[in-house]
């Protein structure tokens, strides 16, 4: 359940605020009531999670004061304001400021609770959606969700790093379900356009002419939305799947290009999805537009190059899946260690992810095993077992990798409780942590 908002209820008489105050506290609201404008702003921030009442009338600072002054902290803020008989005009004035609505006294105590639930509604969507763009623009969260410790993934978030401090066109390639989405939004992220529009789009979902009215305009009548290059302005446009552009949509992106300059206002990433056909971007794009997108390049990385990444990423996930259906995740024998490092994957991460969740729903009945879902998930996946062998060695070692770090984390980073645990001397602990590059800080 949503945690439910604040409410700050500010009226300089007292039988009003606690009057207010109890009744939205019957409808399961969490008040807080404040004599005057002033004390409220001491409290009311530009992030405060919730929404304001507020009378009109009050000595000191009134209620018009109050609201420019929250206005100007968080034009997004709900304000309700409550008015007086022949307060009309400064209602409507109220409402030129920003305010939310207004009540009339004597006001229904329904009408209250009905404006409170639409404001509530509307400022929890807005504290959500800063909160994901805030996410999307902060490089260290985006880094952090390119989990993994192979040589691969450390070239490729060194690759992303480098790329995203640049101005340039980017093309992404790499297989179905290897999160090529993900790194667009990582590149973005950890640039200087950042803070700037992102905006996605794919080139397979529409017909030709919707794609090319929603790429380049004019919009149908009825649409409000800018075109995805004026959209996208000074920011990232990421088109997904750009090979199924027709040759006059990528003609005319070809002439964007050129006439933006450089650097170039909008920053263009495209997704290519022709690896898992054999084919590559460069067969599907005129080639003038594939060496102008292609001026910088990143190919991630299949699963099962990924090594004992393939560990590391099935623990997180049905860690996530456990908490999320309230059940303990399933624990990897050594022999499921070594059937999901030899899997295939053909569908990637994003196969490794669905698998997870139904691993974690198969341990909560109590039945099934791992291998049991990876021989039934595609006839491509039988027998279990990757073209490419693997010393014994490796195996050995990302299992008891994986066993020390599930540990680790199961204890928050006790040391003693682990040693006792995998009945492991202190000495041989340090020594394996230090071999596997596991840091006791990183769970506590």
């Amino acid at each position: 359940m949503a945690k439910a908002m604040k409410i700050a209820i500010v009226d300089d008489e007292k039988d009003m605020r606690q009057s207010i105050s109890q009744w939205l506290a019957l409808s399961g609201y969490d008040t807080e009531t404040f004599a005057s404008a002033e004390e409220a702003l001491g409290t009311v921030a530009a992030e405060y999670p919730g929404i304001v009442i507020s009378d009109i009338r009050m000595p000191g600072m009134d209620g018009i004061q109050l609201l420019r002054k929250l206005m100007g902290q968080d034009s997004a803020l709900p304000v309700i304001m409550i008015t007086g008989h022949g307060d009309v005009p400064m209602a409507v004035e109220a409402m030129r400021i920003g305010a939310f609505d207004f009540l009339e006294k004597p006001f229904n105590p329904d009408r209250m609770s009905e404006l409170a639930k639409k404001a509530t509604n509307a400022r929890r969507l807005t504290l959500d959606n800063r909160a994901l763009r805030k996410e999307l623009s902060d490089g260290t969260q985006m880094m952090r969700k390119l989990i993994g410790n192979s040589a691969t993934m450390e070239r490729l978030r060194e690759d992303v790093l480098d790329l995203g401090q640049a101005d340039g066109h980017v093309l992404i390639d790499g297989e179905t379900g290897t999160g090529k989405t993900l790194i667009a939004h990582a590149l973005h992220a950890v640039g200087s356009r950042a803070g700037k529009k992102f905006v996605l789009l794919s080139c397979a979902a529409m017909d030709e002419d919707t794609l090319m009215q929603r790429l380049f305009g004019p919009m149908q009548s009825d649409d409000t939305r800018l075109p995805a290059i004026e959209e996208a302005r000074g920011g990232t446009l990421v088109l997904e799947d750009v090979e199924a552009l027709s040759d006059a949509a990528q003609s005319r992106l070809l002439s964007v290009i050129n006439d933006q300059g450089n650097p170039p206002e909008t920053r263009i990433i495209a997704i290519c999805n022709m690896q898992d056909e054999g084919r590559t971007c460069e067969d599907a794009l005129r080639s003038n537009l594939y060496y102008r997108l292609a001026a910088l390049k990143i190919t991630v990385p299949p699963l099962r190059q990924r090594g004992e990444d393939i560990l590391t990423l099935f623990t997180r996930l049905s860690e996530q899946y456990a908490e999320e259906y309230g059940c303990e995740a399933p624990q990897v024998s050594a022999q499921e260690a070594a059937q999901l490092l030899q899997a295939p994957w053909p569908g990637n991460v994003r196969q490794l992810i669905n698998l997870a969740e139904r691993a974690v729903l198969q341990s909560r009945r109590g039945s099934g095993t791992i291998a049991s879902l990876l021989m039934n998930d595609h006839d491509e996946m039988q027998p279990v077992m990757t073209t490419e062998g693997k010393p014994l060695k490796e195996y050995v070692e990302a299992f008891e990798r994986m066993l020390i770090d599930n540990t680790m984390r199961r204890h928050k980073g006790s040391i003693a409780a682990v040693m006792d645990e995998l009945c492991l001397p202190r000495r041989t602990l340090n020594e394996k942590m230090a071999k596997y590059t596991l840091q006791r800080s990183d769970y506590l």
